[in-house]
C-alpha cells in the first residue's frame, strides 16, 4: 500500500545578497546635490585626515625645536691692553665744576675685561669738600677706571694734612688707597711721619675724615713732645 503526500506549493521569496541595495544607494547618492556628495565625502574620510595633520603637526615641531647649545667655553682674560697713554693727565669734577682728582703718570694702559687700569710713575691728587689734598705717588699703580681706589706698589707714599695744615705721610711698599673717601690701609710694613713723631707698624688702617689710625703690630714709636704732635693720640697699637 502507498501512501502519496502533497505539500502545498510555496511563495517564491526574493533574496538579494546586497549587490541591488549598494547599487540604489550608489544611484541615491548621485542623484544628491555635490555639496551634499562633499559633506558626506569628508564625513567619511575626516578621521583619517585628522590623523594626517597631526603626524604633518608633530614633524614640523619635531622639524623646528630648537638645538640646545653647547656651553660657550670661558672666554680667556685679555692680556693686552686695549689702549694706552703716555705723559698723561686725567680730571675729574664734580657736577658744581669743582676739581675732585687729578691722576698723573709716564704711562697709562687699560685692560677691557677686568676695566682694570696699571700706571708707571703714578702721582694722584685727590680734593675732599673742604679743600685739604691728598697726594699719593708710586713706581706702579693699580686701579678702578675713575682713580677713586689704587694700590699702590714700590716706593708708595701718601700724604694729607689734618684741619691746622699739618702734614702725614705714610710710606710702604705696598699701600691701598682709597682716594674720595680718603682712607689708606696696608697689610704690610708701614712708616708713618706726623711733625716730629715717627711710627713704624706691621699695617695700617688710616680714616683721614675722621683723624683715626689703627696700626697692626709690631710697632714702634718715637714720640715728639707734647704739643709737637698729635698724630700718636689717636693710633692703636
Amino acid at each position: 500500500m502507498s501512501v502519496e503526500l502533497h505539500l502545498p506549493d510555496l511563495p517564491e521569496v526574493p533574496i538579494s545578497l546586497g549587490s541591488a541595495e549598494a547599487a540604489g544607494g550608489a544611484d541615491r547618492r548621485a542623484r544628491l546635490p555635490w555639496h551634499l556628495r562633499l559633506r558626506e565625502a569628508l564625513s567619511a574620510y575626516l578621521p583619517l585626515l585628522l590623523m594626517l595633520l597631526i603626524a604633518l603637526a608633530t614633524w614640523w615641531l619635531v622639524k623646528h625645536t630648537p638645538v640646545p647649545q653647547p656651553p660657550a667655553p670661558p672666554r680667556e682674560a685679555r692680556t693686552e691692553p686695549d689702549y694706552t697713554m703716555s705723559g698723561f693727565a686725567l680730571e675729574r669734577f664734580d657736577a658744581t665744576g669743582r676739581l675732585k682728582l687729578r691722576v698723573e703718570g709716564g704711562q697709562l694702559r687699560h685692560y677691557p675685561d677686568t676695566g682694570r687700569v696699571e700706571i708707571d710713575d703714578a702721582r694722584i691728587r685727590a680734593f675732599a669738600a673742604d679743600g685739604r689734598e691728598t697726594v699719593a705717588t708710586a713706581r706702579r699703580a693699580l686701579g678702578n677706571a675713575d682713580g677713586s681706589e689704587l694700590q699702590l706698589l714700590g716706593g708708595a707714599q701718601v700724604t694729607s694734612r689734618d684741619a691746622a695744615g699739618a702734614p702725614m705721610v705714610i710710606r710702604g711698599e705696598f699701600l691701598h688707597a682709597f682716594l674720595v673717601t680718603e682712607r689708606v690701609r696696608s697689610h704690610q710694613p708701614v712708616s708713618v711721619s706726623y711733625g716730629a713723631t715717627e711710627l713704624s707698624a706691621g699695617g695700617i688702617e688710616y680714616d683721614n675724615a675722621i683723624r683715626k689710625l689703627d696700626f697692626k703690630g709690631p710697632v714702634r714709636a718715637v714720640l715728639a713732645p707734647r704739643g709737637a704732635a698729635s698724630a700718636a693720640a689717636g693710633s692703636r697699637g
